[in-house]
Formats: C-alpha cells, sequence, structure tokens
C-alpha cells in the first residue's frame, strides 16, 4: 500500500505507570503491523525511553512537540517536514512528565492526568481531522479521579469531549462481539432498564456490524433477570422493557431475536447461531467475552463522531516495568482501527 493512502491512527500510552507504554511499544514492534497505517504515538519521549530500554526496544525516533506541526497529509513543518514525511511512526511528545516524578507499578495523581491529557490530544486530532481514528492503552481510573476529574471510563470521557449525546461499549474478538446497554454503573442502577435505550443499543450494534462487513447482522439479545424472567416469575423487566424494544428492531428490518437467558445465549452465539449479542449490563457481557478470549478482546467505542478502539484490559500494575505484558490486544484494537478507518472511508467516498 502507498504512504499517502495510509489511514493515520492516533495511539495513546495510557497510564505511564502501567503497562500501557510497553504494550505500545511492543506491537509497533510488529512488522506486519507497522505497515497498515502511519502511527501517531501520544505520549511522553522521557517515559518511552525508559521503557523501551527495560524491554530492549527503540522507541519513534521521529518526535514533534506540537500538534500544529502534524497534518492530515502526514507533514510537518519545515524544520521537520522531511522526517516525518518518510516515518511510519511518530511521537508527538506532550512532555507531561518525567520518570523521576513516579513509581511504576503505583497509583500516582500525576500520572492519572497525563493519561487523560494522552486522550485529550487524541481525541481532538480526530475531531479535527488530523487522525482517522484512535487506539487507547489503559489508564487507571482511581489514577485519574485522583486529579479530582470526574471519571468513569474512556468512553465516557471522549463523549463529552466530542459532545456526543450517547455512547456506547462494543467487545470484539475472532469469535463474538457483544454491545451493552449499560456499563460503569452500580448493578442497581443497570437494572433501571428503558425501552427505548435497548432499542437504540440494538441500532448501534446493527450499524457497527454492517460496518464491520456483516450483512443483516443476527443480533440475539439477552434478559435481565435469570431465565430471561420466566414470563414475569422472576421478574418483569423482560416482558415490559426488552420485549417492546426488540419488537421495534424487527419492525425497522433489523435480524433480531429474545429475551434469552444469559447463561446460554452466548453459547448459541459462539456456536454460530448470532453475529451479536446485547448485553444488559457490564459484567454480563464482559464476563463470556473475556474468558472466550482474554487476549484478543478489544474494546471499540459506538454512538461518537469518531472511531476509537481500545484494548479490553487495565494498567497491570502488578507486572508493569517487567516485561511480562502481552501486546495481543493492542494489536488487535490497532488492526481493527485501521479496518474500520479504511471502511469509513470507503462508505464516504461512495456517498458522493
Amino acid at each position: 500500500m502507498e504512504n499517502e493512502t495510509l489511514p493515520t491512527i492516533a495511539i495513546t500510552t495510557g497510564d505511564p505507570a502501567g503497562i500501557g507504554p510497553e504494550v505500545v511499544l511492543k506491537a509497533l514492534a510488529d512488522r506486519e503491523l507497522f505497515n497498515t497505517a502511519r502511527w501517531l504515538v501520544i505520549g511522553d519521549a522521557a517515559i518511552l525511553s525508559m521503557v523501551g530500554k527495560q524491554i530492549g526496544l527503540e522507541p519513534p525516533n521521529c518526535i514533534v512537540q506540537d500538534s500544529a506541526q502534524i497534518s492530515a497529509e502526514w507533514s510537518c513543518d519545515k524544520t521537520a517536514r522531511q522526517l516525518v514525511e518518510t516515518a511510519q511512526v511518530c511521537l508527538l511528545d506532550l512532555r507531561q512528565l518525567e520518570p523521576s516524578q513516579f513509581a511504576v507499578g503505583k497509583l500516582n495523581a500525576v500520572c492519572g492526568r497525563a493519561a487523560l491529557e494522552y486522550v485529550r490530544m487524541a481525541t481532538q486530532l480526530c475531531l479535527d481531522g488530523q487522525a482517522a481514528a484512535m487506539v487507547t492503552a489503559p489508564l487507571n481510573k482511581e489514577a485519574v479521579s485522583l486529579t479530582g476529574q470526574n471519571f468513569t471510563g474512556h468512553t465516557e470521557f471522549i463523549a463529552d469531549l466530542s459532545e456526543a449525546a450517547e455512547s456506547r461499549m462494543l467487545l470484539v474478538n475472532d469469535r463474538l462481539r457483544v454491545i451493552h446497554v449499560s456499563t460503569h454503573c452500580s448493578l442497581r442502577n443497570a437494572c433501571e432498564l428503558d425501552a427505548p435505550r435497548i432499542l437504540r443499543t440494538i441500532q448501534l450494534g446493527n450499524e457497527a456490524l454492517e460496518s464491520l462487513g456483516f450483512d443483516q447482522p443476527r443480533i440475539a439479545v439477552c434478559g435481565l433477570n435469570p431465565h430471561a424472567g420466566e414470563n414475569g416469575l422472576f421478574g418483569t423487566e423482560d416482558l415490559e422493557r426488552i420485549v417492546p424494544a426488540i419488537q421495534a428492531a424487527q419492525h425497522m428490518g433489523m435480524v433480531c431475536e429474545g429475551p434469552f437467558p444469559a447463561d446460554t445465549i452466548f453459547i448459541q452465539a459462539v456456536r454460530g447461531a448470532y453475529d451479536l449479542v446485547v448485553a444488559m449490563y457490564h459484567d454480563q457481557g464482559h464476563v463470556p467475552m473475556k474468558l472466550l478470549d482474554f487476549e484478543n478482546t478489544i474494546n471499540v467505542s459506538l454512538g461518537l463522531p469518531i472511531i476509537r478502539t481500545s484494548v479490553d484490559h487495565g494498567t497491570a500494575f502488578d507486572i508493569a516495568g517487567k516485561n511480562q505484558a502481552d501486546p495481543s490486544s493492542m494489536k488487535a484494537a490497532m488492526k481493527l482501527a485501521v479496518t474500520i478507518s479504511q471502511n469509513r472511508r470507503k462508505e464516504d467516498f461512495a456517498s458522493v
């Protein structure tokens, strides 16, 4: 593929005290992946240099310190233009902190603040059209909360930055895809279902799978209660709130069935009966996906005006700095970001 046709993908390096910088460098060492896009790493040069020495990998040697130097054509100002145009990976050094300011593997507000700034910059680059998509390494919600920021997750934070009216989380691996009606809220609040939100979740999931190449995705909807309520014996939410949403989706032409007991529908979907499962809450969808393929499951944010994929693991403070982190999820997230951005570009051309 010619360089000028490659999408520019922004990658945040996550919490500096976690495994984010490590999995980013390891993923970029994959030469097959390396040549599928122009990768704009967003982080701190000092941190990546430290991590690179620990794991025996070179950090990007193309470094800029101002987002104004990066354009959609992958060029910089005159002093850096030649370097950036020929580079496949470039680092946008935000100079948020130095290694002396924190301990690897330990919770720290300064790391939480830096990780948020990486996400903020990547989001803005996508909104400005300077990046076709963004891939996020893990940050730590507790570290972010120490900064005073009201933060519940990447998806919600990016939704606020981009002024998106809604957002949903889609989990993807090679064998299954799951979208959630609710994610980062208490189980008590998650049980307060309403049919319009369930219907909109089904719609967003259907649209997402179509963008991934599925023709008329087959969608299964989980029930909320044990045995999907057993016709009201174990709760009426399934009959009163989930069924109307499914019926509305069917009337709109979507291939949608349910509600199904959550303890059996995932097995049927993995065996090929369905392309997408709609989970009612966080753990209902996350547990089966992580059991199925923890290393290669990735997160896609839906409902946003930009493309964002992410690893589906945390900062793993217990192994940070030990060269033990597996980059599989990061590589999968990067590959999917390329696929979605290329498909989106084809759709844009087709609509002209």
